[in-house]
């Protein structure tokens, strides 16, 4: 149950993300944009932090960082980046999106299988089939 509901925030957010970057006014300096973003989740996650439980004192859950947190925060600033420029340039909120998904899937599957044991299986190979048909039909 818990997945399903983290599955639907992820697409909840997914659309409002989307629709919000399609109105970020085109003069605003992207950089600001961002910085203004990463702000506001700074406080939301601070806030929220509170609803998972801790092990440990705020400073043993510091310590528990890893290098991963900073990477997703650059990873995060390249997507963000992408999508405000992708639309700038004129990208369509009805395929800009769709078409990086797909082909981010299409590099996940072989990461998955080489280093986290995730297995290839007949309807993965097929959606492979389904993702590489639907990059073609978007061109």
């Amino acid at each position: 149950m818990f997945y399903y509901l983290a599955i639907g925030l992820t697409i909840v957010a997914n659309i409002l993300y989307h629709v919000i970057q399609k109105l970020v006014p085109s003069r605003a300096n992207p950089f600001l944009v961002l910085t203004s973003a990463y702000l506001m989740a700074a406080i939301f996650s601070i806030f929220c932090s509170a609803l998972f439980k801790a092990y440990g004192s705020l400073s043993t859950e510091i310590k528990s960082l890893n290098w991963a947190g900073f990477a997703l925060g650059l990873a995060i600033f390249g997507l963000e980046l992408g999508f405000l420029l992708a639309y700038r340039a004129g990208g369509k909120i009805s395929t800009a999106a769709l078409f990086s998904n797909v082909a981010v899937s299409l590099f996940l599957i072989p990461i998955g299988i080489l280093f986290f044991g995730e297995k290839l299986t007949i309807t993965k190979a097929l959606g492979v089939v389904f993702c590489l048909i639907g990059l073609w039909l978007l061109r």
